[in-house]
């Protein structure tokens, strides 16, 4: 039986998704594959890295994932990582929130940000009394007549106001994506909450009914592990997932330091030209890119140009290792996040050794802030030291940390945080017609369209993987 030819054209944890996924289906049916993984880079896992270095485990991008998003799990599960998830601390579940300059613990009952629970809300002095009344109005104001998508920050802002919006509700959900809450589109980030208005009317009743139902986990139980902690990752770091992928893989052909510098279709198939020169003639593709990246290996079609409309924020962080016994600040909690009325170069600091207890060695601390997102990405690339600098300042100034930390490890994501524009669902279901009747069998996945996680984009890997194994599998 002559093999299927398919090229994964990114290595990401969306294409090395689709790799895996693929491999199962094609060795279920046992029809002989032939898979090449195109990765520019010299390794796998796109923004997933981990560092271990002295005792450390750092995190470069993504620290963790949504356990609820059983994608991950399924994917641990299958290949034999259950045993080394693990959880945050439940000792370090407060949260704070920068407001004029000082800490303040979270309101009890935020979810996402919307309040929950009336008498955390009226006690705190992070919103001022009118703030609290115009929020206090979701619970009379009728449901939006019109239709159609609309940007996250102006829902949020119709329903509880500008103040709650800054100074709460931004600071948690713009930070998944790095974005400004006035451009993003409601029905690609956050479509619960366009649900719970019409359903509800109120969004802080809809909120407050979605706490207090029975959490419903699908078909398949939860594990332990995600039933106990709400994020997840591995016990040496995010890595041990692609690691595990790449051996998987080892009978695929992985093409590291390799780019693809054109795509044609031709009678049969398609012809995939690499940067080196070589050419992989296939019968599908999965372009497992970022959106900017696709647009240039096509030719110009109906609908590219959506490519090229999402746009993509650069950001940083820095890690930095200290000695516990020369902070002083007691690091009860996980970390802070900062609204974009402090004017600050960070937009958040994650007490990593608190929050996730297997990241520093006994008797030392890890501290992890976060630099850059819409409208403010000069800061992510400036250089190394000072940005160390600006970072040790603005820890002094919020946190009283005066002491040198004995590791900096400053990572730089560039053009990592894709920006779902109101409309994003749309278009991006424009642009798959579009591709699908000029380039049938050249499939897209990835943080790009429908969602940033890693459960999401194991997810688009899986899909992927999935419409191709039905299209040559016949």
């Amino acid at each position: 039986m002559e093999a299927k030819r398919i090229v994964i054209i990114g290595g990401g944890i969306s294409g090395l998704s689709a790799a895996y996924y693929l491999k199962e289906r094609f060795k279920d049916k046992g029809v002989p594959l032939k898979l090449t993984v195109a990765e520019q880079s010299d390794r796998l896992g796109g923004r997933i890295r981990t560092l271990r270095q002295d005792g450390y485990v750092i995190e470069t991008g993504p620290d963790s994932f949504l356990g609820r998003k059983v994608a991950a799990l399924h994917l641990a599960k299958s290949l034999g990582l259950e045993e080394e998830l693990t959880g945050t601390n439940p000792l370090a579940r407060t949260n704070y929130i920068l407001h004029r300059g000082k800490l303040h613990t979270m309101p009890a009952g935020l979810a996402l940000g919307i309040p929950t629970r009336v008498g955390p809300f009226i006690k705190t002095d992070m919103i001022s009394l009118a703030g609290k009344a115009r929020a206090a109005m979701d619970l009379l104001l009728p449901r939006r007549k019109t239709v159609g998508d609309e940007a996250l920050g102006a829902f949020i802002e119709r329903r509880i106001g500008r103040e709650v919006l800054e100074r709460l509700v931004e600071p948690l959900l713009a930070g998944i994506y790095a974005g400004d809450t006035g451009n993003l589109s409601l029905q690609a980030t956050f479509p619960q909450f366009h649900d719970i208005e019409r359903k509800y009317r109120s969004l802080i009743l809809g909120m407050i009914a979605g706490r207090t139902a029975p959490t419903k986990t699908g078909p398949e139980e939860l594990p332990e592990i995600a039933k106990r902690s709400m994020f997840l990752t591995f016990k040496n770091g995010l890595s041990t997932l692609v690691e595990k992928l790449e051996e998987e893989l080892s009978g695929a052909t992985i093409l590291k330091n390799c780019g693809v510098r054109s795509v044609l279709r031709y009678e049969n198939g398609y012809r995939v030209t690499l940067e080196n020169g070589e050419v992989c003639e296939t019968d599908g593709i999965v372009m497992a890119l970022p959106a900017y990246a696709c647009g240039r290996l096509l030719e110009p079609f109906s609908a590219a140009d959506v490519f090229d409309s999402i746009p993509y924020v650069s950001v940083a962080n820095v890690a930095l290792g200290y000695r516990a016994e020369e902070l002083q600040h007691d690091l009860k909690g996980s970390g802070f996040v900062i609204p974009r009325t402090e004017g600050r170069m960070m937009t958040a600091c994650t007490w990593t050794s608190s929050k996730w207890l297997h990241t520093a060695p006994k008797g030392k601390v890890l501290l992890r802030a976060y630099i850059g997102r819409a409208g403010a990405e000069a800061s992510a690339t400036m250089d190394d030291r000072e940005t160390v600098a600006r970072v040790r300042e603005e820890l002094k100034e919020i946190m009283g940390i005066t002491a040198k930390p004995e590791l900096a490890v400053v990572s730089r994501l560039p053009e990592s945080m894709p920006q779902y524009r109101v409309g994003h669902k749309e278009r991006i279901g424009h642009l798959r017609e579009a591709l699908e009747s000029r380039y049938p069998g050249v499939l897209i996945c990835g943080s790009g369209y429908d969602g940033v996680g890693i459960p999401d984009c194991i997810q688009h890997g899986k899909a992927a993987a999935d419409h191709m194994a039905d299209r040559l599998l016949v």
